[in-house]
């Protein structure tokens, strides 16, 4: 080998030699990079953080209920270590809270979940659907001069058979409530307030106008620790979590119609009562579906209220589901603790309750009253169900005549429509009775009906809803 190839060599080694230090150095200085992340990662790795989500962003999962000694701040961290939160609390049923899940788990993962912690948790179920009754048929109609003498002056009256049966359209004369001998005796009372559960209501339909309910100056504005602050000058929104209950479905415009529509007034229709104040509670939406969670927190609304001096005596409740819920039938018992008569459509389907049970009908509750359909006929409509043990009274469900969205009316048929006349009733036996407890007002209702045949066997009074003999008895 010459000089010349030597010192070829020679470099070409010291080349190779300098550039593994250098690779060398380098893959020590990435390993204590390294290590300092994982020790850094170690030490300061973030826990998961519940965020705050707006009304918008769902509906809570569960309905949560703690034990009566678990504090807020424990419930806190419960829900903190699972990656949950406080949605909210319901005040009228101690240790009732519904969660929100902020892993888009499923709804019975979680509830399952709390349903482990037996030592804190009473239940834990699914914040479910509801939805109001199939098989409901709305139809317009159009009002007409009415030249009866002797009746009110509604220019539809002549189409409220449930009110006076006198044979119209293929009726049996005296099927109905014996509106006209009950109006002797009263025809409301503002003084007496109804909660209407429901799709909101139209409050600026003409026909319901002058019976709707507003904050007085002397009540305060609603107040929820996790809602923050409504101004209920109407009533409530569950549904948006907003304070505008305005109705954009129509149903329970249908029903506080049947309630309270103002009568005498040349206008419409007459509801049972004409004097009255309605209050909208709302939960469904427009396409008629909300969750339990809303029906809830609804009623718990209605509760407050009658805390800080507002006179609600009943709520009327016209939709149902087949899915039991422990914190609604809790909710429903709180109202009536506080005087509140729960009046419940007893569903839909032609079907026993006493085998298929129907919420909140079902509920065995002492202010709970659920209600079957009639046709004018006074027989059973073939699409209400029934049940001697836990339907309790029937009344007037087919064809009836109501007030709708865009000062509308129109025609429709459902327990829901059964469910107002018998809240109705309520309302006039308080105009003149005031001071009648929950049950009491309940067993008045259930011993004056008028017994008929059809539902003998069917429903637990035997009878039909006759809103004069309540008044006299």
């Amino acid at each position: 080998m010459n000089r010349r190839n030597i010192w070829i060599h020679i470099t070409i080694a010291a080349i190779v030699i300098t550039f593994a230090g250098i690779l060398g150095q380098f893959r020590n200085w990435e390993s204590k990079l390294r290590s300092a992340k994982s020790v850094s990662d170690v030490k300061s790795a973030p826990k998961l953080l519940t965020v705050k989500r707006s009304a918008e962003a769902g509906e809570p999962e569960v309905l949560v209920k703690f034990r009566p000694e678990v504090t807020l701040a424990e419930i806190k961290k419960i829900t903190r270590k699972n990656n949950d939160r406080v949605e909210d609390r319901i005040e009228s049923v101690k240790g009732l809270t519904s969660i929100d899940d902020l892993d888009n788990e499923d709804a019975e993962t979680v509830a399952a979940q709390y349903e482990a912690m037996s030592d804190l948790v009473i239940y834990a179920q699914a914040n479910n659907q509801i939805n109001l009754e199939p098989t409901e048929t709305f139809r317009p109609v159009s009002q007409v001069e009415s030249d009866a003498s002797g009746l009110p002056d509604d220019p539809l009256f002549g189409e409220q058979w449930a009110l006076n049966n006198a044979g119209q359209n293929g009726g049996k004369v005296d099927a109905h409530l014996d509106a006209l001998k009950a109006w002797a005796t009263t025809s409301g009372s503002s003084d007496v307030v109804v909660a209407v559960l429901d799709s909101g209501v139209d409050y600026t339909h003409p026909d319901l106008i002058g019976n709707m309910w507003m904050r007085p100056d002397s009540i305060p504005a609603y107040k929820d620790d996790e809602l923050g602050n409504v101004n209920d000058l109407r009533g409530f929104n569950a549904a948006d979590n907003r304070s505008d209950p305005m109705d954009d479905n129509g149903h329970g415009t249908h029903c506080a119609g049947i309630i309270g529509a103002e009568g005498n007034n040349n206008e419409g229709i007459a509801g049972i009562n004409w004097n009255l104040q309605i209050m909208p509670l709302k939960f469904l939406g427009r396409g008629g579906f909300g969750t339990t969670k809303d029906a809830i927190e609804a009623i718990n609304y209605a509760i407050d209220r009658k805390h800080n001096g507002v006179n609600i005596r009943v709520i009327n409740a016209s939709w149902g589901s087949t899915s039991k819920s422990k914190a609604l039938e809790d909710t429903i018992r709180a109202a009536g603790e506080e005087g509140i008569l729960f009046v419940a459509a007893a569903g839909n389907n032609g079907t026993s309750n006493d085998k298929n049970p129907h919420y909140p009908s079902n509920y065995n509750l002492p202010n709970v009253i659920s209600v079957a359909s009639l046709d004018r006929t006074d027989n059973l409509s073939l699409f209400s169900n029934f049940g001697v043990k836990t339907v309790h009274i029937a009344a007037p469900g087919r064809d009836i005549v109501s007030t709708w969205l865009n000062e509308d009316y129109r025609e429709a048929s459902g327990t829901s429509m059964a469910t107002p006349y018998v809240a109705g009733t309520a309302a006039l036996i308080l105009a003149i009775e005031p001071g009648l407890s929950v049950e009491k007002l309940r067993e008045r209702i259930l011993k004056s009906v008028d017994k008929i045949d059809s539902v003998n066997g069917k429903v637990e009074s035997g009878g039909r809803l006759n809103a004069a003999k309540a008044l006299l008895n």
